[in-house]
């Protein structure tokens, strides 16, 4: 059956044009779930369509018009209580097949994956603000800006929140998308089984940036994810209070690092923390944004001087434009 559904897949691509099937490429156990959930779904579809069609082929043709028959008279119909007991027992058995593991699936997404219960996970606050993600390492006090690095085949722990407007944290290859929301907190369990780089986004619509809001999981191995953690304390720059409010303003960013967490200063799924909405930056959603365009701070000091530069002068242009992505 796993063939043929595989086979079925691959005769659509050619129809799909340049669409990538990420959600049929799990790379992690939530990811696998979910896409066993959605080939269980399909099947049913299928299944439903295929019935629907045969029988509207097969009553079309038996009910045509023909010439021996004109001016006949059918005969008056009454109902038939075995044909509508069947066809109100049916949907109901198939929403029933369709809703046990929906909910069976749900209810394990919100649990460590099979294997890693007994895992101390690796725990990454991950802030959303417009139009950017911020993730912060308490643990090894680093804070990373539209990417994020984790060891492959490990437990991690998302614990996601809002700065401001409500996003949509989604990484198709290794899990399902979860909501930000501001003063509140979600968790998010991930496993990536092998090294590799995963493309995330924000798939809620929240305003003009929003469809340019991506950033990079980067699985590496245990070795690599402790050289790149002890690198970074070596030469990225040391987070501020200011400049991390000067992130959360209305713009496009590229990746960023640094040492220190905003958590010192605030959480923002604390109910009482502050709203960073800044709405008169928005300008009916015409806010002039700027574009980072260097691959890492840390590792560009001088590049990262002249963007900050950039960005305080498009913070004082009054000018229009359009954002661009990054």
């Amino acid at each position: 059956m796993k063939r043929l559904f595989s086979l079925l897949v691959a005769g659509l691509l050619p129809l799909l044009g340049g669409c990538e099937m990420v959600v049929f490429q799990p790379q992690g156990p939530a990811a696998r779930s979910i896409t066993e959930l959605i080939n269980w779904s399909i099947w049913w579809m299928l299944l439903v369509v295929v019935v629907v069609f045969a029988l509207f082929a097969y009553i079309v043709w038996k009910y045509r018009d023909r010439p021996e028959r004109k001016g006949e008279e059918p005969p008056e119909e009454h109902g038939s209580t075995v044909l509508e007991i069947v066809w109100t027992v049916i949907p109901i058995l198939i929403v029933i097949a369709l809703t046990i593991p929906t909910v069976r699936t749900l209810y394990d997404l919100e649990k460590p994956p099979k294997g890693y219960e007994d895992q101390e996970p690796l725990v990454i606050h991950v802030t959303s603000a417009d139009w950017k993600w911020i993730f912060s390492y308490p643990e090894q006090n680093i804070e990373t800006v539209n990417y994020v690095n984790i060891p492959a085949n490990r437990l991690v722990l998302f614990k996601m929140t809002s700065a401001s407007t409500m996003q949509s944290f989604w990484v198709p290859a290794l899990a399902g998308q979860k909501y930000t929301m501001n003063k509140m907190e979600t968790e998010l369990y991930v496993v990536a089984e092998r090294p590799g780089s995963y493309e995330g986004r924000n798939t809620n619509f929240n305003g003009r940036g929003y469809a340019h809001m991506q950033f990079e999981v980067l699985a590496q191995t245990p070795k690599e994810f402790e050289k790149w953690v002890q690198e970074v304390k070596q030469k990225a720059p040391k987070l501020t209070k200011e400049k991390y409010e000067e992130l959360l303003l209305p713009t496009h960013l590229g990746r960023l690092t640094f040492i220190g967490t905003h958590l010192q200063w605030v959480n923002h799924a604390d109910a009482h923390s502050k709203t960073y909405t800044n709405p008169e930056l928005y300008r009916g959603h015409g806010y002039q944004g700027k574009t980072f365009t260097d691959e890492d701070n840390y590792k560009s000091s001088s590049s990262s001087n002249c963007n900050e530069e950039d960005e305080q002068q498009a913070l004082e242009s009054d000018s229009g434009g359009e954002h661009h992505g990054h």
